[in-house]
């Protein structure tokens, strides 16, 4: 996967093949490499979610604790 992949280009790459996938304009001949990267795109996206949601929760989480008043 290349290094500077953002999520909004995987993601719109992903739609892409799946679409094409969707529409039969893939041949049986390069078939298995779309569905391929498309797997490796999915399983980019997956990540970069999990990633972002755990960085999130981080963040309130460090909110939470600098506005609750201390016992």
């Amino acid at each position: 996967m290349e290094q500077n992949l953002t999520y909004e280009q995987a993601y719109a790459e992903l739609k892409k093949i799946a679409g094409e996938i969707e529409n039969e304009s893939v041949s049986v001949d390069v078939l298995a490499t779309k569905v391929k990267r498309a797997s490796e795109l999915l399983s980019y996206c997956q990540t970069k979610l999990r990633s972002t949601e755990q960085d999130v929760n981080n963040i309130i989480k460090q909110m939470e604790s600098k506005t609750t008043p201390n016992s």
